[in-house]
């Protein structure tokens, strides 16, 4: 049917979101449908995973927080579409081995900005690159957490993502799958009022293909270690490929192994790691802009207006006082001024204790 040139705003919302626009063929409003053995596979598997991402999260941000769930269900975008709020953060963590295709996670505005003032200890954040970064590296180590898991599960070691592309945009913008996909929904309580929401999305052929390997890698992995076990013991051995009877037969024609020795492991020492660190390693690429301040004073309107050439300004600092080293405008250091060549430098005298930092 021809219209009369406008679009909708279904049309606009598939355009922004990069997907073909609705033809009818997939399900309109109401529940979704899909494959019940393929939820309820991941669904226990990501119940299992809780308690580490939990503890991850704890230490993201240096405080007890707790997430429950997941509920997993097949929906389709628009669906979806109609749970988020208006703006959402948006992190693509597709993988690119083992089960590859779509994978993301969403989360509102308000939260992420929660979480990368924690984690900056910043005011007021705006979703910059900066806090960008921080809520990718959080969701890098929850996608890290679940692949661990999937390794131990499945045996299969391939398993990988591509680092996270996070994006704070209107949710129709939100690249998601254009056909039923699963969607996992957790709820992160941060002791802040009420929990907040988080969604996981899994592209078709990512669930089934992992809900297959969770039905059926159990026991095939359980004759691995086995057969690890004894190709490892016997270096003597040549690698004849054989497994499980195969391999019981060829070793009754080689006699008894003579260098068996039982595997070393080093002694695992905890490593301590200074509070006042905390989680500084995820944004050591991060750039700051530092200040060196010389001193400061205040002056009313009709004295700044009367300045001209020459105008002298007497500051708040005596001669020889130190000067304050800031980074993003926070109180670090102080240092006398030095001349490096023909340039000015600043030499760091005193680093400023945490508690004087987080008083300023």
């Amino acid at each position: 049917m021809m219209s009369d040139g406008a679009l909708s705003q279904s049309e606009i919302d598939a355009l922004l979101g990069g997907m073909n626009i609705d033809d009818g063929s997939a399900p309109a409003g109401g529940a979704a449908h899909g494959d019940e053995n393929e939820r309820t596979a991941l669904s226990n598997f990501l119940s299992t995973t809780l308690q580490n991402q939990s503890s991850n999260f704890s230490t993201f941000l240096g405080f007890p927080v707790s997430l429950t769930g997941p509920e997993l269900s097949f929906t389709t975008r628009d669906n979806l579409l109609e749970q988020l709020p208006s703006t959402v953060t948006f992190i693509k963590t597709d993988y690119s081995s083992g089960f590859p295709g779509e994978h993301s996670f969403i989360m509102g505005e308000d939260m992420s900005k929660t979480i990368a003032s924690i984690m900056t200890h910043e005011t007021d954040i705006q979703m910059d690159d900066m806090a960008l970064s921080v809520i990718g590296e959080v969701i890098s180590t929850m996608v890290g957490t679940q692949i661990t898991a999937l390794t131990n599960k499945t045996g299969n070691k391939s398993i990988a993502s591509l680092s996270p592309e996070t994006s704070n945009v209107p949710k129709a913008v939100a690249a998601l799958p254009s056909d039923t996909f699963l969607v996992a929904a957790y709820k992160i309580d941060m002791g802040k009022g009420s929990p907040q929401q988080l969604w996981e999305v899994f592209g078709t052929s990512v669930s089934s293909a992992i809900a297959h390997a969770l039905n059926t890698g159990s026991t095939s992995q359980a004759a691995q270690p086995a057969a690890s076990g004894v190709t490892s013991g016997m270096q003597s051995m040549p690698n004849t490929g054989m497994m499980g009877g195969n391999m019981m037969g060829g070793m009754q024609g080689m006699g008894t192994p003579t260098n068996v020795q039982p595997v070393q492991f080093p002694n695992l020492t905890p490593r301590t790691i200074p509070q006042e660190q905390g989680n500084i390693g995820l944004i050591v690429d991060v750039y700051m802009e530092m200040t060196v301040e010389l001193g400061r004073t205040k002056k009313l309107i009709k004295e700044i207006l009367g300045m001209g050439e020459g105008t002298i300004i007497e500051l708040d600092k005596l001669a020889g006082e130190p000067v304050d080293i800031l980074v993003n405008h926070k109180l670090i250091a102080k240092g006398e001024v030095v001349v490096i060549d023909e340039n000015f430098g600043v030499r760091v005298t005193e680093i400023v204790s945490p508690s004087e930092r987080t008083s300023d």
